[in-house]
């Protein structure tokens, strides 16, 4: 398998959804920076992202609401209706001043890596992973879904077996119920139960092509390897896929501000090393993930782990710097501990294995058959 590749855009460096809200925060660009400081991102690898076309987006979109989507950003206003209708402006996602063009290259970003992968290989962009967005609506931060737009032309390609693994801690609601009738993707989510969007029960199956693990508060690394180890590597290597997509979404790390499970970035990359083998194609995207410093080192990580680069101990100077200029206005903000700045692996979070978690685990054993 070649190299892996690296899609990113400079959209996301200066584009902010208002001071305010969540995605105040500088991600993609603090992954890129830390990967090009750490020498692990030549030219050669990376690949800037296209602007999707409205002929893209409406191979799942309603056309009237990506019209909209390019009204709210000419006019950064949309009408009263509009804004009930298509979500823009209302419930978290604001009218900003990229609101279109920044998911439309989000968007590109993704199709730009299936049609990189589609003779096989790996693509990391972390700009993607909107996974709540609708065909007609705006829904938690999320103006469009990238991840469907990927998948699907991976099977626009003459695919048939795709697995969409989720691991943000909020539950991959969007693209679960765009593939809801469609046996040839698998979709598996695992996320914070009882957290937004309240969707993704254990018992949620989506006429069989969907497994959710509801994961309780405070789950470790020791529980999230258990899932993986337990019930989502043998349901991947059960549907023998040809290309499997993950969306690996930080918001589950301790330092999280949106969420309450308790994981180290070590989770996010033991997943990434455990699918990379196991189709032909893999495109990791981000998500979810609101502490700078959190999620761009997570993301960097995954990248160093895709490339089976050793992590250093200690963060070389250029890469320090990279962190020691990000601000961050919540708490968390102002007294970060050393590690934030020095390292890209979190110390683990391991512990013990509840019995809850365990019967997540379980109900993949007692619902399928043996081989």
């Amino acid at each position: 398998m070649s190299r892996p590749l690296y899609v990113g855009s400079e959209i996301y460096r200066n584009s902010s959804y208002g001071p305010k809200h969540p995605l105040a925060v500088p991600r993609v660009s603090v992954c890129t920076d830390l990967c090009r400081a750490l020498g692990w991102l030549p030219d050669g690898v990376y690949h800037d992202a296209p602007m999707a076309s409205v002929a893209d987006l409406t191979r799942f979109h309603d056309p009237a609401y990506v019209d909209a989507l390019q009204r709210a950003e000419r006019d950064q206003a949309l009408p009263e209706a509009d804004r009930a209708r298509f979500r823009i402006g209302a419930e978290g996602n604001p009218i900003y001043r990229e609101v279109y063009r920044r998911p439309a290259i989000s968007a590109g970003g993704v199709l730009l890596a299936a049609r990189l992968t589609a003779e096989g290989g790996i693509v990391h962009c972390p700009g993607g992973g909107t996974h709540h967005g609708r065909r007609d609506r705006a829904a938690g931060f999320c103006f469009l879904n990238d991840a469907v737009l990927g998948l699907l032309a991976w099977l626009d390609q003459g695919l048939e077996r795709i697995v969409y693994l989720d691991i943000d801690a909020h539950h991959g609601d969007g693209v679960q119920d765009a593939f809801h009738d469609d046996p040839r993707v698998l979709t598996i989510s695992l996320h914070e139960d009882k957290r937004w969007p309240f969707t993704g029960a254990a018992g949620d199956r989506a006429g069989g092509a969907a497994w959710n693990f509801p994961l309780p508060s405070g789950c470790n690394d020791s529980e999230f390897a258990w899932v993986i180890r337990h019930a989502v590597l043998p349901l991947i290597d059960a549907f023998r896929p040809q290309a499997i997509m993950l969306q690996a979404g930080a918001d589950g790390l301790d330092e999280d501000p949106l969420a309450k499970l308790s994981l180290s970035n070590n989770a996010h990359c033991a997943v990434a090393r455990d699918v990379r083998g196991r189709a032909p194609r893999l495109i990791v995207l981000g998500g979810g993930g609101y502490n700078p410093w959190s999620v761009g080192r997570c993301w960097a990580a995954i990248w160093g782990t895709l490339n089976d680069f050793t992590l250093p101990d200690r963060l070389p100077d250029a890469a320090e710097r990279v962190l020691r200029d990000l601000r961050y206005d919540r708490a968390a903000g102002r007294n970060p501990p050393a590690h934030w700045f020095t390292t890209l692996r979190d110390p683990p979070r391991e512990g013990p294995v509840r019995e809850p978690v365990e019967r997540l685990a379980d109900q993949v054993l007692k619902e399928t058959p043996p081989a």
